[in-house]
């Protein structure tokens, strides 16, 4: 896997998330967080960007049992979600945590 400096520290900067104000927006923020993650797919998918600063869609392709155009649609969902985020370099497009997202995600699990 080959990543350029630019690709790496693109995916360093973290896209802002916050923990909601009001109850209901606390509510409806853990709610898409559950349901980006409630496929195994995508757990796994998020379990793998975990353990690298970087990777392309090809390499995550690798990890899982599933077609290109599965991955694809599982990466959109957590990518919507805010618990990736990505960087597009051509015909590439490299993937990492938004470990910022995590946290939050914790934060409001604890907030249960």
């Amino acid at each position: 896997m080959k990543e350029s400096k630019e690709m790496i520290d693109c995916c360093q900067q973290e896209e802002d998330v916050q923990v909601a104000a009001s109850i209901e927006e606390r509510r409806e923020q853990l709610a898409r967080f559950c349901k980006a993650l409630a496929h195994p797919a995508r757990v796994h998918i998020l379990q793998f960007l975990s353990t690298a600063d970087t990777c392309i869609c090809g390499d995550i392709v690798e990890q899982l049992p599933l077609a290109q155009s599965t991955v694809s649609q599982h990466l959109k969902v957590l990518k919507e979600a805010g618990l990736i985020q990505g960087t597009i370099d051509g015909p590439r497009t490299s993937y990492c945590v938004n470990r910022q997202a995590l946290a939050v995600f914790k934060e409001l699990l604890l907030l249960l």
